[in-house]
């Protein structure tokens, strides 16, 4: 199991991401068209990550771990440099190769275009469900390449990660041209074949990862992983609880409502699913890679997405209504340090579980090597390492 504070550089590309509303939804035909809208330019560098998965019906242990390792990929950045810098995180998830999504599209659907909102991630990963299918690789890769907002800044990253267990080669787009384009643009893929090492190299997966930069990887998608609970479990639950209530939605009363009880859903998602992942989802959000200034006032004010003046009183928190603008500015400052102050304490619980959990793996490496196997997070595990030698060329 890996740690939430002991950051490789890694990344997770992987799973998942998934904007919009509250709600999990399908993408608008606009964003499908056009990858979402544009984002204004980040403050230093950028890494970018779409996860493509396979949603057929022998995939659900691939979408149970995106599930369950998404808060520990997506957490490694939080002490990660690129070009000296902590960079910006964008996630989109794209699903194929279901039954139930449009044959004349190729059963393929962009679930969320690239985002740092990484709740709604968390959401649509949830939502996914599998069923039987066609898995198009080739097309797939083709159209997360031509329809997401990929950077063209130099020294960005921009990766591809594409999970499945059919035969590469499948559908009517050549996937050596698809990966090709990819590469042209300055995108790696790397594959993640859920199988046997040699069938996945019989089968295209590794050629795939060759043409575009990237890497062949394989897992068990049925792994199971065994939890590892840890003293300090209890208190980043309850740290992460107290800390959504320094989030002010703002916009009007429907959609504050629906961010605020999206964030509550994913910590319940996380609780649920792992205890691992409630311990990783915590350590994330007491990261400054945890950005919420599409929907929370206090980190809108801070990175100037929005004027507080700017906004009718009826788009503020209800608690913010009668408030004059001088008030209103006291009050943001106020949870910004509240925020600031237990985000300080998650992260120093974060890097006692780390540690105490380092431990206890260590100790079942050496008395009993099957439990240590069964702690393991194979899907997190091989992202990881793509990422950190993509990360370490740039």
């Amino acid at each position: 199991m890996i740690p939430i504070g002991r950051r490789y550089l890694a990344v997770a590309a992987v799973l998942v991401a998934l904007w919009g509303g509250p709600a999990a939804r399908p993408a608008s035909a606009e964003e499908e068209k056009e990858g979402g809208a544009a984002q204004k330019p980040a403050a230093g560098p950028t890494v970018q990550l779409a996860l493509l998965l396979d949603t057929s019906n022998s995939m659900d242990g691939l979408i149970n771990q995106a599930k369950t390792q998404l808060w520990t990929i997506v957490g490694e950045f939080a002490e990660t440099e690129l070009a000296g810098k902590t960079p910006r995180l964008e996630v989109a998830l794209y699903e194929y190769g279901n039954d139930k999504l449009p044959a004349a599209e190729g059963h393929v659907r962009l679930v969320a275009p690239l985002t740092d909102d990484l709740d709604r991630i968390s959401e649509a990963l949830f939502a996914l469900t599998t069923d039987g299918g066609q898995e198009y690789c080739g097309k797939v890769i083709r159209a997360a390449t031509r329809r997401l907002t990929w950077s063209t800044e130099r020294g960005d990253l921009r990766c591809i990660f594409i999970a499945g267990n059919e035969a590469f080669t499948q559908g009517d787009v050549d996937y050596r041209e698809s990966c090709r384009a990819a590469a042209n643009q300055g995108i790696t893929v790397s594959t993640i074949f859920c199988g046997d090492r040699g069938e996945g190299i019989q089968t295209k997966w590794e050629d795939g990862a060759k043409l575009a930069d990237g890497s062949y990887l394989t897992i068990n998608q049925d792994h199971r992983t065994a939890a590892i609970n840890a003293p300090q479990d209890k208190e980043l639950a309850r740290l992460s609880s107290e800390l959504n209530r320094t989030y002010l939605p703002y916009g009007d009363a429907e959609s504050r409502e629906q961010f605020a009880d999206r964030q509550k859903a994913q910590d319940a998602n996380a609780a649920r699913s792992a205890v691992s992942a409630a311990a990783a989802r915590a350590g994330f959000k007491a990261s400054g890679l945890y950005r919420n200034s599409g929907w929370d006032l206090v980190d809108a004010v801070a990175d100037g997405t929005v004027k507080l003046e700017s906004l009718a009183a009826e788009q503020l928190p209800e608690v913010m209504q009668p408030m004059g603008p001088a008030e209103r500015r006291a009050h943001i400052e106020k949870l910004a340090q509240e925020r600031k102050q237990l985000q300080a304490r998650m992260r120093d619980l974060a890097a006692a579980r780390d540690a105490y959990v380092a431990k206890e793996h260590a100790r079942l490496a050496a008395e009993a090597p099957a439990a240590a196997e069964a702690a393991a997070a194979p899907l997190a595990e091989a992202v990881q390492g793509a990422i950190q030698g993509q990360m370490g060329e740039k």
